[in-house]
């Protein structure tokens, strides 16, 4: 076995495609779109990646067949932001091999080590925007930019002496079996409406993508600032994402709160293409692309994004108001919302969606090591 960097045309195809092949016998696995995927693992064409030093890694046994692969990065922006001199690992997988899996971490960390990093952290993966190895919740589908790997995962990183750095969780609704907003919460609302008649919410204005994806890029860069690992991003990126969001994009499933008119808060929701992903096996042709068309107006699973407040009107409730409105919008054809990426010490978003009787359903766990 060797541990090779994938510069080679030839080996950045197997680094790509080294999933549809440890995942093909697994029900829940959501392949990617080819098309964009094999594309996605370039600098010029990633905005994570751009300006950034990054490595493919392939795990080839001597026969040459693809045993592992692992992305390794240097995120400039967040050592800049944080102070320090962490390197990142993501697009992590190989088969239930410790020694696969160790010779993998270990090109890893002589890689960083060589640039002067002091920790390596990960997953985390610049292409398809996710945080983490899942750890539990393996019995469903993973929603868009949401993990799904092996429980092996865990052993292997443990086994190399990665430690746990942070746990997100994910919380959910079902209405298929008759979850409701709790009377509380409905009696909240409109005493609420009643005595701070200068809150408004709307849906999001599809005219006005580039506007509204600024009201999103300066509401988080400053309520979500103290979170961990957050680092603040350009407008740029968020107008990305809003962009390629754009095609499944459901008015009634993003929403802002406004005072006297001006956004203060967002509601970032979106129908989960992922069944559909899956259905078509991740090809965009030759029905592919019209079958993901359909996903704006016929799923029925939505992934509750982001929730974003701007710091001075915390504890007022407006949370809630934005949970109410997207909540009743989607009613007539909302079955599962599924509420992702809470940071287990955010005990103030644990605490709102709880009392919403949200039900913890997935755990993701990221790990680093000291180099």
């Amino acid at each position: 076995m060797q541990v090779i960097e994938a510069t080679e045309k030839r080996d950045i195809k197997d680094f790509v495609f080294f999933p549809k092949r440890l995942y093909r016998k697994n029900q829940f696995w959501v392949p990617p779109l080819w098309r964009e995927e094999k594309h996605a693992y370039k600098g010029e064409t990633n905005v994570m990646l751009q300006g950034n030093d990054y490595a493919l890694l392939l795990a080839k046994s001597d026969d040459g067949q693809i045993l592992g692969r692992n992305l390794v990065y240097i995120d400039g922006e967040f050592n800049q932001f944080y102070n320090t001199k962490t390197g990142m690992f993501g697009a992590y997988e190989s088969v239930n091999d410790q020694a696969v899996a160790s010779a993998l971490l270990e090109a890893s960390v002589e890689w960083l080590r060589n640039r002067k990093m002091e920790i390596m952290r990960g997953p985390i993966h610049p292409i398809a925007e996710s945080w983490g190895f899942l750890l539990k919740g393996y019995d469903s589908l993973p929603v868009l930019m949401a993990p799904y790997n092996p429980p092996y995962y865990h052993s292997l990183m443990e086994n190399f002496g990665l430690t746990k750095a942070m746990d997100l969780l994910a919380y959910e609704v079902d209405l298929e079996k008759g979850y409701q907003i709790p009377e509380r919460i409905q009696r909240f609302v409109s005493f609420f409406g009643t005595k701070n008649r200068q809150f408004t919410c709307r849906p999001i204005d599809v005219k006005n993508l580039t506007e509204e994806a600024n009201h999103i890029w300066r509401i988080s860069n400053s309520s979500l600032l103290d979170n961990w690992g957050y680092v603040p991003v350009d407008a740029s990126v968020i107008e990305d994402m809003i962009k390629r969001l754009k095609d499944i994009l459901d008015p009634n499933a993003v929403w802002f709160v406004e005072d006297e008119g001006v956004p203060v808060g967002y509601a970032l929701g979106f129908p989960d293409p992922n069944p559909t992903i899956r259905a078509i096996k991740g090809k965009m042709f030759p029905l592919g692309f019209t079958k993901l068309l359909r996903v704006r107006t016929r799923e029925t699973r939505y992934r509750l994004f982001a929730l974003a407040v701007l710091p001075k009107y915390h504890g007022m409730g407006l949370d809630v108001l934005l949970y109410k409105n997207l909540h009743d919008s989607l009613i007539k054809r909302l079955k599962i919302l599924e509420a992702n990426y809470i940071l287990e010490i955010n005990w103030n978003i644990r605490n709102a969606l709880e009392k919403l009787n949200m039900e913890r359903t997935k755990e993701y766990r990221i790990y680093e090591i000291a180099l």
